[in-house]
């Protein structure tokens, strides 16, 4: 199996479609964002993990997201999850992930993303300091 996407999303809804067909519309995909209130800051970002399975495996696995401070295995965690989920062969699925990440300082953190024990996707999300609604009026 593998990972066809992953991305931190404000919303997403299914519908079926002719054929039958699903779509997935997916709004407000970022890969940043301003924090609600200075750090130290819990947020709770969406991440939607889309996953193919090929006709040749069998459609059931784990899905693993730990979300760091870096890029690197060796970064700090400040989350993880592990969901088991099962697809029918030769079709698609979707995880969605909420983590309640506690921030401490402004800048990036990844998810890090893979299907059983394959390789890593990593999903990048900038966090930026809270805006100033006195000096950024909307």
């Amino acid at each position: 199996m593998q990972i066809v996407s992953a991305l931190f999303v404000e919303n997403f809804a299914l519908r079926q479609a002719p054929g039958p067909s699903t779509r997935i519309d997916l709004t407000g995909a970022f890969f940043s964002f301003a924090a609600p209130s200075p750090v130290p800051v819990i947020i709770d970002p969406h991440l939607v993990v889309l996953i193919y399975c090929p006709l040749t495996e069998p459609g059931n696995s784990l899905l693993e997201v730990i979300f760091r401070t870096g890029p690197g295995s060796e970064d700090e965690q400040l989350a993880r999850n592990v969901s088991p989920f099962t697809v029918e062969p030769g079709k698609f699925t979707y995880r969605l992930v909420r983590g309640e990440l506690s921030i401490a300082d402004y800048g990036q953190i990844f998810a890090h993303c893979r299907v059983g024990a394959g390789p890593w996707h990593l999903v990048p999300l900038t966090v930026l300091p809270p805006v100033d609604s006195a000096t950024n009026p909307h």
